[in-house]
């Protein structure tokens, strides 16, 4: 069973930084498009962020554009989520899951129904 697995979340003030790691188990990472995504307390699943496979290349919502970087170590079979300049808006439960593709970060479709375990990130004063 494809299984993506998350870590790295915690505490930061406003303005400070992050980094989230996301694991795969038995696979190759790079074998699919990965998207991040979040949930705020009482709002839905959004997507932030889609890598595609292959070439790596990352596409991102704008409200996280310029803030967050995603990085894949294929050495490691890890990706990362640098979170810099953070919000309190960014406070929520962080995911990784494989997606189909990356044709639009808000329109992501995983392919598995489960979600993953996630990493809290809470960003507060």
């Amino acid at each position: 069973q494809v299984q993506l697995v998350e870590s790295g979340g915690g505490s930061a003030q406003p303005g400070g930084s992050l980094t989230l790691s996301c694991a795969p188990s038995g696979f190759n990472l790079t074998k699919y498009a990965i998207g991040w995504f979040r949930q705020a307390p009482g709002k839905l699943h959004e997507g932030i962020s889609c890598t595609t496979s292959g070439d790596s290349r990352t596409t991102y919502l704008d409200a996280v554009e310029g803030r967050f970087t995603v990085s894949t170590d294929q050495a490691k079979n890890a990706m990362f989520l640098q979170m810099s300049n953070v919000k309190p808006e960014d406070t929520a439960v962080y995911y990784c899951e494989a997606v189909w593709e990356c044709r639009s970060v808000r329109g992501m479709v995983r392919l598995f129904d489960r979600w993953g375990q996630g990493t809290q990130v809470s960003v507060s004063s």
